[in-house]
């Protein structure tokens, strides 16, 4: 990796990763879509696949998503962040505050301004002061909730609407859609053709009804890949993260960066939180994001810190949760069908071509389980359903651990000059 810092060209560390193919992604898309039409056949349940469950999927896995990529941030320049949950609760109160008093795009600001406040503590810590990485984070989320609590209390308790523990409701931001698409494509995903009908219904929650809100998280996914991956300044990002002292050496303000990248990850964060106020909801609520920072979390390890991959984990863990809320135990229950070729399939490919025996043999045992499980029973136990998308993240982790490299220089403190 080449790093730019004025007319001179340094190198930083890197490791070779193989890239995959832009036609690799459409396939892969296509792929699913004929394992969820084959699930729907097999077992009847229409909601798998519906353009219902697939919208909600998306309105779930945005604020997952939007936290997985704070994290990103911070932790490609070196910084681990765990406070991703705090972060994200102070954003779901800015988020109402900025709304009430300002409109809805004022609450998207307080949002991002709150959350930046929360990865600025984070940073001065961290950074500054050398905390360990994990014990700022931890500290923060405890301490954002009793700041969420009194804060709330004292703007909200008091209006119409609202209360200690609650916010009134809040003004939506627009929808976006593609016009006169809507009713042609539900037509033919009411026809129940294999495939046709849930590649309609994948159209249909991508053009009609979206959020602003959301376009702009997926562009921010964008923006992120191409500031991190195609700027000078990401280069200068990501070499702290890898060696902060070879960066110090090429004349890089690692502490700058750092700062930089942690402010960013917790606005992106706060933004997530704000995701969940005004777009999944339309009030602030205590309590109301469940974790789901930590989700977040985990989906940006599932993704390798890259900004797809992250995507693609909040992706699924967002579609776990909207088939519990929609479709029950019932629907889980035909989802189980999925998970087991899913384990047996990388069972087999491990112990084929990776020679890994044990862990092959373990999840070729585990889908056999799975299967019998889903020939002797009807539906998911409604008291597993709530825990389905946090069972799914352990899963996910499990088996995605083994490819997994985070930034060499990832949760280490660091101290201006070492290099010297």
């Amino acid at each position: 990796m080449t790093l730019s810092v004025g007319t001179e060209t340094e190198v930083a560390p890197t490791r070779h990763t193989r890239r995959i193919p832009f036609w690799v992604w459409p396939l892969a898309l296509a792929a699913i879509l004929v394992v969820l039409s084959v699930i729907r056949i097999v077992t009847g349940q229409g909601d798998i696949a519906s353009s219902g469950t697939l919208s909600a999927a998306l309105a779930w896995a945005m604020p997952l998503a939007l936290a997985g990529l704070g994290g990103l941030w911070a932790e490609r320049a070196g910084v681990i962040n765990i406070g991703l949950e705090g972060m994200m609760i102070l954003g779901t109160w800015g988020a109402a505050f900025g709304a009430l008093h300002g409109g809805p795009w004022m609450g998207v600001v307080g949002a991002l301004v709150c959350g930046a406040l929360g990865g600025l503590v984070h940073a001065l810590a961290t950074v500054t002061f050398g905390v360990d990485h994990i014990v700022s984070g931890v500290a923060l989320n405890i301490v954002a909730v009793g700041v969420a609590s009194y804060l709330a209390a004292r703007f909200f308790g008091g209006l119409e609407g609202g209360s200690d523990v609650q916010s009134p409701a809040l003004p939506h931001l627009p929808s976006i859609g593609i016009p006169g698409i809507a009713d042609p494509l539900a037509t033919i995903e009411d026809k129940d053709w294999f495939f046709v009908s849930e590649l309609a219904a994948l159209l249909k929650a991508a053009t009609t009804g979206l959020s602003a809100l959301t376009v702009l998280g997926l562009l921010l996914f964008v923006g992120t890949w191409w500031v991190l991956w195609r700027t000078p300044f990401g280069l200068r990002v990501r070499s702290c993260g890898e060696s902060p002292v070879a960066a110090e050496t090429l004349g890089v303000n690692v502490y700058f960066y750092k700062y930089i990248a942690v402010v960013t990850s917790g606005a992106l964060a706060g933004l997530g939180g704000g995701f969940l106020a005004m777009v999944a909801s339309d009030t602030y609520r205590e309590g109301q994001t469940g974790g789901r920072g930590y989700i977040g979390l985990a989906a940006m390890i599932f993704g390798n810190w890259r900004p797809g991959g992250v995507l693609m984990g909040s992706g699924l863990f967002g579609y776990m949760d909207a088939l519990q809320l929609r479709g029950g135990g019932a629907a889980l229950h035909a989802l189980l069908l999925l998970v087991a070729l899913l384990l047996l399939g990388i069972g087999i490919w491990q112990i084929l071509r990776r020679q890994a025996y044990v862990q092959g043999t373990f999840a070729v045992v585990v889908g056999i389980l799975v299967v019998v499980y889903w020939f002797l029973s009807d539906q998911v136990p409604s008291e597993v359903t709530p825990f389905a998308p946090h069972l799914t993240t352990l899963l996910v982790l499990a088996f995605a651990s083994q490819r997994l490299r985070m930034p060499a220089a990832n949760g280490k403190v660091y101290r201006r000059g070492e290099g010297h």
